[in-house]
């Protein structure tokens, strides 16, 4: 499992973070219990398994629900 730390433009209401933690666990490859949406930092935190998904396709799920990816930090 690599972690990820995604950090998006600011989020303005709750319901971002719904759609946004919804379109993450979704993807096949994503710990489910590692989800993580921070509402006043603005970034998701999850791990997900490389060689089952890609950081890019986790980023895709974000913007394909309307928020803009600032930048990603892969450990």
């Amino acid at each position: 499992m690599q972690k990820a730390i995604i950090q998006l433009e600011p989020l303005s209401c709750p319901s971002c973070m719904q759609k946004i933690d919804h379109a993450v666990r979704g993807l096949v490859g994503i710990d489910q219990d590692s989800v993580k949406v921070l509402f006043n930092s603005s970034k998701v935190k999850t791990d997900f398994d490389a060689e089952i998904l890609s950081i890019e396709q986790i980023e895709k799920a974000i913007e394909d629900v309307g928020y803009s990816v600032l930048k990603t930090k892969v450990k």
